[in-house]
């Protein structure tokens, strides 16, 4: 196994255990971002809140970030529109991509999901191209699914 996956299954064990007993999702969703972006020395890490036509920052670590999004604009908005998610090797590749850092060189964005519904969205940013690829999918989409 490889050593990213090693990591994976430990930060998820480590993210059940901090949203089991809190009902509070702000806590919540802080703590992931925290665990995440530390876990893995991202460049950003943090969420976004479906909010009418619109993505709205929720918690996050890292630099300032853009406040709000457009749906169906950049890999956020894109990844709302198409209801899946993405994992971009090169942000300068991505048509339409929303640069609110310019330090920004990859991307994966993980929708969540509750009845059907998407309500939110893992954002995750990187200063190396080629950060993410299928196991930070499967893993990521796992983490979020603690989240309902």
């Amino acid at each position: 196994m490889e050593e990213k996956e090693k990591q994976y299954q430990l930060l998820l064990k480590q993210a059940q255990a901090l949203v089991q007993d809190e009902t509070n999702l702000i806590a919540n969703l802080s703590n992931l971002s925290s665990l995440i972006h530390f876990t893995f020395g991202f460049w950003w890490t943090g969420f976004y809140f479906v909010d009418g036509k619109q993505l709205v920052l929720g918690p996050f670590q890292g630099p300032l970030a853009c406040t709000r999004i457009p749906f169906g604009k950049g890999v956020c908005g894109t990844a709302w529109e198409q209801r899946k998610t993405l994992v971009v090797p090169d942000v300068e590749q991505f048509p339409g991509h929303i640069a609110c850092s310019s330090e920004s060189r990859s991307e994966i964005v993980v929708p969540m999901f509750k009845d059907g519904e998407m309500w939110a969205e893992l954002d995750i940013d990187s200063r190396e191209l080629n950060t993410f690829d299928e196991t930070d999918r499967i893993w990521l989409e796992r983490i979020v699914a603690l989240i309902q």
